[in-house]
C-alpha cells in the first residue's frame, strides 16, 4: 500500500562512490532493498511566477514548504502522478502525498482543485494561499532505497546524477538535464522516526562524514540564476546587476499560523 502522510526527520550526508560501497557493506546486516528496486524518480516542482517559495527555502526559515509533481520513471499518459505538499517545521518534515491523473492534478495546481479528503483539502489550501502555482523546474535523479529489516520505517535511500531543466518540464517526454550533483557523489537521505541507530553513528564517525543541507531544487535554482547572469555578463549587459543570487538570512522566519494545525489524525 502506498504511504500518503509522514512525519519524520530527514539527515542527509554526501558520500564517494567508495564510501558508499563501505556502508552498504554495513548496511547488508541491518537493511533490506526497496521491493521496487532502483528507480529514476521523476518530480516537476511549482513555484509562484516570482519564485516565492524557493526564494523563502534558500533562506533556511523554520518554517517552508514546496510543491511537486512526481512520478516514478518517465510517466505514460495514463498514468497517475502523486501530488505532494513537503513542509519542514523545526527539522521535522512533514508531507502529504496525493494519486491522481495528471489533469486533476493541474487544475489543483491552478487554484481550481476539487478535494476530496484531509490530505486533498491540505493540498488545496497551500496551493490556493499562492493563487496559483506555474512550472518552476524539472528535477530527476536515479535512487536506490532501502528500508530496515525490523523497522519499515527507517529508511535509506542513495541518489546520483541528480539533473535538472527549466525547459519541457513535464514528466512525459524522458528525464535529460543539466547535472548539478558531480559523477562519484552519492546524496544520501536518512529518513527516520527518531534517533540513527548506533552501527550508522558508528560508521558515519569512523568515516568522519558529516551531515550536509543539499535542496535539490534550491541548487537547480541558483545554478539557473548563475546561468542567467553569466549569459548577461557575456554579452555586457549592465541588466545583469539585477539579477541577485539569494543569501542565507540569520534571522529565521515565522512560520504561518495554518503550520501548526496538522492534524493528527493523518499520521
Amino acid at each position: 500500500m502506498t504511504q500518503l502522510t509522514f512525519k519524520r526527520y530527514e539527515i542527509k550526508y554526501q558520500l564517494t562512490d567508495e564510501q558508499r560501497a563501505r556502508l552498504e557493506a554495513v548496511m547488508s546486516t541491518y537493511m533490506v532493498p526497496d521491493e521496487y528496486g532502483p528507480s529514476t524518480v521523476c518530480n516537476v516542482y511549482y513555484d509562484t511566477p516570482s519564485s516565492l517559495l524557493i526564494r523563502r527555502s534558500i533562506e533556511k526559515p523554520v518554517y517552508k514548504e514546496k510543491v511537486r509533481v512526481r512520478s516514478y520513471g518517465i510517466r505514460k499518459p495514463e498514468d497517475p502522478v502523486f501530488l505532494e505538499l513537503k513542509k519542514k517545521y523545526d527539522g521535522v518534515i512533514y508531507k502529504r502525498r496525493a494519486t491522481m491523473t495528471a489533469e486533476r492534478a493541474a487544475a489543483f495546481l491552478a487554484g481550481k482543485g476539487d478535494p476530496q479528503n484531509q490530505i486533498e483539502q491540505e493540498l488545496d489550501f497551500s496551493i490556493k494561499r499562492y493563487g496559483g502555482l506555474v512550472p518552476a523546474a524539472f528535477i530527476a535523479y536515479d535512487r536506490e532505497a532501502f528500508y530496515a529489516a525490523d523497522d519499515h520505517e527507517f529508511r535509506m535511500t542513495f541518489d546520483r546524477r541528480v539533473r535538472y531543466r527549466t525547459s519541457d518540464m513535464n514528466l512525459t517526454t524522458g528525464d535529460a538535464g543539466t547535472q548539478i550533483l558531480p559523477e562519484g557523489k552519492n546524496l544520501l537521505e536518512v529518513k527516520c522516526a527518531g534517533a540513527m541507530p548506533l552501527w550508522l553513528v558508528h560508521f558515519f564517525t569512523e568515516e568522519r562524514i558529516y551531515k550536509t543541507s543539499y535542496s535539490k531544487y534550491g541548487c537547480a535554482y541558483t545554478c539557473e540564476l548563475e546561468k542567467r547572469l553569466a549569459a548577461r555578463r557575456a554579452r555586457k549587459d549592465p541588466a545583469h546587476m539585477r539579477v541577485v543570487v539569494p543569501q542565507r538570512r540569520s534571522v529565521p522566519t515565522r512560520a504561518p499560523r495554518h503550520a501548526y494545525n496538522l492534524s493528527r489524525a493523518a499520521f
